[in-house]
């Protein structure tokens, strides 16, 4: 397989989109079911009392991002019959970064 290796962003690469990361922390990861990515899931933000806070779907590749205050959040991953939950830390000036395993 060729091409370039994935590249990760930076917090510099996200100021340059618009985003005050001194206000907002950014939360990201993926989605997997075994050793796959899952693409097409659905991942939901909880607040740290388990309050709805936001749902995006995942890339083609698994791949999910927030942008949110910082504080403790939960992360729950739901597909076509399996569902995942992890908690992260988010912290001003770190990306939070959160693999979602997904389980039957």
């Amino acid at each position: 397989m060729c091409g370039a290796p994935a590249q990760e962003r930076t917090l510099s690469d996200y100021e340059r989109e618009g985003i005050d990361v001194a206000k907002e922390t950014v939360i990201e990861g993926t989605v997997t079911k075994g050793s796959e990515p899952v693409a097409g899931a659905f991942v939901r933000l909880l607040d740290g009392t388990g309050e709805f806070t936001a749902e995006v779907v995942t890339s083609a590749t698994g791949q999910f991002r927030f942008f949110a205050a910082p504080g403790s959040w939960t992360l729950r991953a739901l597909a076509p019959g399996a569902t995942g939950e992890v908690s992260v830390e988010a912290q001003l000036g770190r990306i939070a970064t959160a693999e979602v395993s997904l389980a039957a």
